[in-house]
């Protein structure tokens, strides 16, 4: 299978996506939308469940900084520090919507910057350092292909704001799905070296498969990505061994505290600064 040909089947009924999902429109995704939580839904359970979602695409886009003017080429650094602007721009909206529903008032700042490790409910799998550029790819594949199949479902939540902020990610998750598995299938029909690299990174993937379907079961979804995947690389699907824990609970690897801090810091030595 070639490139192309996982390319037209992956973008399949997302074929209005922007190569470059951020900044390439700057209408306002809650222009209109009524902020008044809806009768029948739980407001403590939707400003979780917005957290949760912010934290994941927070401490991702954090990892995707990482690799500006670290990438491969110029244009992967800007590719993947796009990316991150994306997942960024997602988790302002949820951090925002959380701080509205769930009785703090805090802002979308109070989130990111003020909360130690423990209160964070980020999937571990986007904590863990960064890697190789390999690893980098099979942890964009895996995290965006979850979660596209979730935002998808999102997109007709009952509350409105929550189910902008989902429709308008959609198009922007399907690009990062779309980018990483072009580099995914790059890597492993390559060189002998990237192969190695690119079967390695999906097993070091795999284990945390499990925690990703316990936060919300896209299962078949990324099965399918996977398998067309490294079908089309000529590398084999990685062994599924699930990790006891989840990040959903506040169970975290050693490796969040040193990224918060990297990420907070400037924040806490200076609070209510201003430019």
């Amino acid at each position: 299978m070639s490139d192309d040909h996982v390319y037209l089947t992956l973008a399949e009924g997302h074929e209005d996506d922007t190569r470059w999902a951020y900044g390439t429109g700057f209408e306002d995704p809650l222009h209109g939308v009524d902020t008044a939580v809806p009768e029948g839904v739980d407001a403590a359970e939707l400003a979780a469940d917005c957290v949760a979602l912010a934290d994941d695409a927070l401490v991702s886009a954090q990892r995707l900084a990482e690799w500006v003017t670290r990438a491969p080429e110029l244009e992967e650094e800007v590719a993947l520090a796009n990316i991150g602007l994306d997942l960024l721009g997602q988790a302002r909206l949820l951090y925002s919507r959380a701080g509205q529903v769930d009785g703090t008032g805090r802002d979308e700042d109070a989130y990111a910057y003020f909360r130690d490790a423990a209160d964070f409910r980020n999937v571990r799998l986007a904590e863990l350092p960064g890697g190789d550029f390999a690893f980098a790819i099979a942890r964009l594949l895996v995290l965006s292909t979850w979660r596209l199949a979730h935002f998808q479902r999102l997109a007709a939540h009952p509350d409105p704001v929550l189910a902008a902020v989902a429709a308008k990610g959609v198009k922007e998750l399907a690009y990062h799905r779309q980018y990483a598995a072009e580099w995914a299938v790059r890597l492993g029909d390559g060189t002998d070296e990237s192969h190695r690299r690119m079967r390695a990174a999906l097993e070091q993937v795999a284990p945390y498969l499990g925690e990703l379907h316990s936060a919300h079961d896209a299962r078949d979804e990324v099965a399918d990505v996977l398998r067309r995947v490294t079908e089309a690389a000529g590398l084999p699907l990685p062994v599924y061994r699930p990790l006891p824990g989840s990040g959903r609970a506040g169970e975290h690897t050693e490796h969040l505290v040193p990224l918060l801090a990297e990420l907070q810091g400037v924040a806490r030595a200076h609070p209510g600064a201003t430019w």
